[in-house]
């Protein structure tokens, strides 16, 4: 029986093992983590609104039906390309089509102790960490006699704004304005500051300009203030130090998020490393028109991981619906391979591209037709809740969804760990 190693249950290791379903294949779904993580939908654990449960669902009951597929919580530490075998922290898995679809975690730009003081949204534990710094600042600051300190404490900085940048700023508004503006005796929350610091010129810079304004006009609303054409220098536990043009000064600052660069995982020049493939800067694998590796045409690199650039000359964007075309392409390539058959190479389809900015407020961009506002926001929900994985997830997430709308309320804010520093 032929033998498909994934390593990565993510959007596309796990598109391709349920692609391989009814393929004469025997399929090993290899992560370090026993569960399928629906990422668009994490700022939300991160702001209070969704628990981790609601966007996550164990491997194992995702495939279960799936009698020629097996998972195996393990860590995959490196490759024996001559042998055929992925190494594992605890053994080894012989296989004779490989996919590695590892993701990418954060990037500070050579500055890796920003970390400590400045968390990214990658996984579950990044999200409760958030969650964790945003309430605890508040009630800091409901304690808190100086009035400077405690504007500091009610100052949130997010660095970043893409999409998930814009996303989080956008839910830090709703708290701080709507949720928790009856919490509080000493201190009035719609008196925070939430700043969106980012380098380009425009918020949301992948997007067109003028859905780019009127993203801008719904942060307003919700009284976040976006600094463009601002670099960060410098960050610590007291602000951020920023640089816009000839000026130089400190944002000061308790809780700073960080939304502003990716890097491919460490598995990525482990594997460049024994199969002789380039790497882009960002540490991404640059793969063949049809996701292989040059003189490897057996090991696919997919979703973040890899860098695809032939399609327009540009890196396609690190966002889901990539990685799930890039899954379901390389099971329908390896099918195509045991018949004897030919496969053209991958195409990247781009159904369109959705932002939410807060409540009742979206941008979305399809190409031949761009719009914002109610509509927007209801087909984002619409979106996310079809690509959410398992069933209960969707009518839990849509039930929590319906009680925040009418009563203004996020459910999952509670602080979980440490809650001194």
């Amino acid at each position: 029986m032929h033998r498909v190693v994934i390593t990565g249950g993510g959007f596309a290791g796990l598109y391709a093992a349920k692609a391989l379903n009814n393929v004469p294949v025997e399929v090993t779904l290899v992560d370090r983590r026993n569960f399928h993580l629906f990422q668009p939908l994490l700022y939300q654990v991160a702001t209070g609104g969704l628990s981790p449960g609601e966007i996550a669902l164990p491997l194992r009951v995702v495939l279960r039906r799936q009698r020629n597929t097996r998972v195996w919580l393990a860590e995959a530490i490196g490759f024996d390309v001559a042998a055929r075998r992925v190494i594992l922290a605890d053994g080894e898995a012989p296989y004779d089509t490989l996919i590695v679809a590892t993701g990418v975690s954060h990037h500070y730009f050579g500055n890796p102790h920003w970390e400590e003081v400045a968390p990214g949204l990658k996984t579950i534990e990044d999200a409760t960490r958030i969650r964790r710094r945003i309430l605890l600042a508040f009630e800091a600051a409901e304690r808190e006699p100086d009035p400077e300190k405690k504007r500091a404490w009610l100052t949130f900085v997010v660095v970043g704004a893409g999409p998930t940048g814009v996303e989080l700023a956008g839910a830090i508004g709703e708290i701080a304005n709507d949720t928790l503006r009856r919490d509080f005796r000493a201190t009035n929350t719609a008196e925070s500051r939430i700043l969106l610091v980012e380098a380009a010129d425009r918020v949301l810079p992948l997007y067109p300009p003028d859905l780019s304004l009127r993203a801008e006009r719904s942060l307003v609303g919700l009284a976040v203030r976006s600094l463009t054409k601002t670099f960060v220098t410098s960050i610590d536990d007291s602000g951020v130090e920023v640089k816009s043009e000839d000026r130089n000064w400190k944002i000061p600052s308790r809780t700073v998020l960080w939304a502003a660069g990716v890097q491919a995982s460490a598995l990525g020049r482990v594997l460049a490393e024994h199969t002789g493939a380039r790497l882009d800067p960002a540490g991404r694998v640059m793969v063949e028109p049809d996701l292989s590796l040059p003189g490897h045409p057996e090991i696919f690199v997919l979703g973040d991981l890899g860098n695809f650039c032939h399609q327009g000359g540009k890196p396609l964007p690190g966002v889901a619906p990539v990685a799930m075309q890039q899954g379901r392409y390389v099971a329908d390539l390896i099918e195509r391979r045991l018949r004897g058959e030919a496969a053209g190479p991958f195409r990247y389809y781009n159904k369109g591209n959705l932002a939410t900015i807060g409540r009742s407020a979206a941008v979305a961009d399809f190409g031949w037709t761009r719009f914002s506002g109610w509509f927007a926001w209801m087909l984002w929900l619409f979106v996310h809740l079809l690509y959410l994985a398992g069933f209960e997830n969707r009518v839990l997430v849509l039930i929590r969804w319906a009680f925040s709308y009418f009563t203004h309320n996020r459910g999952a804010r509670l602080i979980t760990g440490p809650t001194h520093g």
